[in-house]
């Protein structure tokens, strides 16, 4: 049985946080896990952003309720969904992801939640697990599925190397720059070549 993981944010839809800044304009939001290995580090620091400037939970779900999944996503999500099972891993969170999930015909998704006050600001943040990405990739290889991973950023990396085979989609060129040993991608099309050509790789 053949599993494909993919990242959420730059793989099917916006960098959620990106978003965020262009709506409030501030650009110190726009840094991600493309800029940013550390995802504690990451995140304190846009917790700390959150409450410099007095933003909450409630103004982050208004612009993800905005965006929709990037041109293309619903349809090879789809496809791919109709030759393999996919997984979606994720360091969003669920009360990001949910209007999300609702464009792309609810694939399966493993994220994160976060903790917030009585007045919607976000004072800290749950992982399901350390290193969930590439845990998931370990254990469904455990359970004997074939699994190839792709992803754009950092985070993406581990699950990468821990999959059968792992693909970079659209990825910043300081990834391409530090992991030469996963075939770069750059639109959907490609991706699914590239899924195609590694499950049958791995089959020989």
């Amino acid at each position: 049985m053949k599993i494909v993981c993919l990242d959420l944010e730059g793989v099917l839809v916006p960098e959620i946080w990106i978003s965020f800044a262009e709506r409030t304009g501030i650009p110190e939001f726009r840094r991600t896990t493309r800029d940013e290995p550390n995802y504690d580090t990451l995140m304190k620091y846009r917790l700390r952003l959150l409450a410099e400037h007095g933003l909450g939970l409630p103004d982050i779900q208004q612009v993800i309720c905005a965006m929709g999944p990037l041109p293309g996503a619903r349809e090879f999500l789809d496809k791919l969904r109709e030759d393999c099972e996919v997984i979606i891993l994720s360091d969003t969170f669920y009360e990001f992801a949910h209007p999300l999930m609702r464009q792309l015909a609810w694939p399966t998704l493993f994220c994160h939640s976060l903790e917030t006050d009585a007045s919607g600001r976000v004072v800290n943040y749950h992982l399901r697990m350390a290193e969930q990405k590439r845990e998931a990739v370990k254990r469904f290889r455990e359970m004997n599925f074939t699994v190839v991973a792709a992803g754009d950023s950092y985070n993406d990396t581990a699950m990468l190397g821990e999959a059968h085979a792992g693909i970079l989609f659209h990825p910043p060129e300081n990834v391409i720059r530090e992991f030469p040993q996963y075939p770069v991608t750059q639109s959907y099309d490609q991706l699914r070549a590239e899924i195609d050509k590694a499950f049958a790789r791995v089959a020989r």
